[in-house]
C-alpha cells in the first residue's frame, strides 16, 4: 500500500480520536438572544442579519442561548427593583473569543439607546473580563441594560466557568446606575463612562474602600471634566464603585480560572484543524 495513503489514513484516525463528540466549527462563538426576540421569527431574523453583517459568520455553526426575563430579573430586582416580563427582553449579543487580544464591544447604535460600548467594556472589566469581541443589538429600540446579562452568560458558555454572583451583581449595578444617571441628568454617556473608568482606576490603585473618599474622588474628576451630576447621583455612583472594589478578591479568582483558556484561545502550539488541513493539502497524488 502507498506510504502517503497510509500516512493520510493514520492522520484521519488521529483526528477522529482528538475531536470531541458533538464537535462544532467553533466553540469560541456564542450568541445570546433576549427571549422576546427569540420567540418572534421576524425579530430573530433582524438580529441574525445584524450579526452576520458584522462578523460574516454562519450562525448555524454557533452555540446559542436564550436569556429569559427571570434571568434578567434575578439581577435587576436587587438593583433597581425593576421586574421585566417575557415580552420585554429584546437585547441580544454575539461573542467572538477568537478575537481575544483586547476587549472590544460594538453596539448597534440605531437600536441600543442608552448603554454604549465603553459602558459595557467598563462593566465587563469590573467582572474580570478583558478580552473578546462582543456585538450588541436589538430588533427594536432598547436601552441595552439587559444585554449585559446575556454577554456574561455568553462568556460562561464559551469558557465553561461561572462568574461569581456577587461579581455579576457589581458589574450589572454599574450599568444600571450609569443608565439611571444618564436618564435623570442628561449627562453624555461617553463622558460618564470615562469618569467612571478614571475613578475606578484611582480607587483600585489606592485600594480605596471608604465611601466618603470615593465621593471626593468622583467630585474631583467631575469638576476637572466639567461634568454636572447631582450629589444624589454621585452618592449612587460611589456606592457602585465601592461595590466593585469590594468584590476584587472574587474578580481576581475568576480571572485566574479563565486566564489559561483566554490566553490559549485560537493560538498555541497544540492541535489545529487548520494546520492539519494545510498538511493534507501538501500531499499530491
Amino acid at each position: 500500500m502507498d506510504n502517503k495513503f497510509i500516512m493520510l489514513l493514520l492522520g484521519f484516525v488521529v483526528i477522529g480520536m482528538l475531536l470531541p463528540v458533538g464537535f462544532s466549527a467553533d466553540s469560541n462563538l456564542v450568541v445570546t438572544y433576549g427571549e422576546t426576540t427569540y420567540g418572534n421569527s421576524n425579530y430573530k431574523s433582524m438580529v441574525d442579519d445584524f450579526f452576520k453583517s458584522q462578523t460574516n459568520v454562519d450562525l448555524g455553526d454557533v452555540e446559542s442561548k436564550v436569556i429569559s426575563a427571570d434571568m434578567v430579573n434575578s439581577v435587576s430586582q436587587g438593583i433597581t427593583g425593576k421586574s421585566y416580563s417575557s415580552n420585554q427582553i429584546y437585547s441580544s449579543a454575539f461573542l467572538d473569543l477568537n478575537d481575544n487580544d483586547n476587549l472590544e464591544v460594538s453596539v448597534d447604535k440605531s437600536k441600543i439607546t442608552t448603554i454604549t460600548g465603553d459602558m459595557y467594556i467598563s462593566s465587563l472589566k469590573s467582572a474580570g473580563i478583558t478580552s473578546g469581541h462582543v456585538y450588541v443589538t436589538s430588533p427594536v429600540s432598547a436601552t441595552g441594560e439587559s444585554a449585559l446579562a446575556g454577554i456574561m452568560n455568553a462568556y460562561e458558555q464559551a469558557t465553561d466557568v461561572e462568574i461569581p454572583d456577587n461579581v455579576k451583581e457589581a458589574a450589572n449595578d454599574e450599568i444600571y446606575t450609569q443608565a439611571e444617571i444618564i436618564n435623570n441628568s442628561g449627562v453624555d454617556a461617553d463622558d460618564l463612562s470615562g469618569l467612571v473608568d478614571d475613578v475606578k482606576n484611582e480607587v483600585s490603585r489606592g485600594n480605596v474602600s471608604d465611601h466618603d473618599s470615593i465621593v471626593n474622588i468622583i467630585n474631583n474628576y467631575a469638576d476637572n471634566k466639567n461634568i454636572n451630576i447631582t450629589n444624589n447621583d454621585i452618592d449612587k455612583l460611589a456606592d457602585t464603585i465601592e461595590q466593585v472594589q469590594n468584590v476584587q478578591g472574587d474578580v481576581n479568582y475568576y480571572k485566574d480560572q479563565v486566564s489559561g483558556f483566554l490566553n490559549d484561545t485560537g493560538s498555541g502550539d497544540g492541535f489545529s484543524l487548520d494546520s492539519f488541513l494545510d498538511w493534507f493539502k501538501s500531499f499530491s497524488f
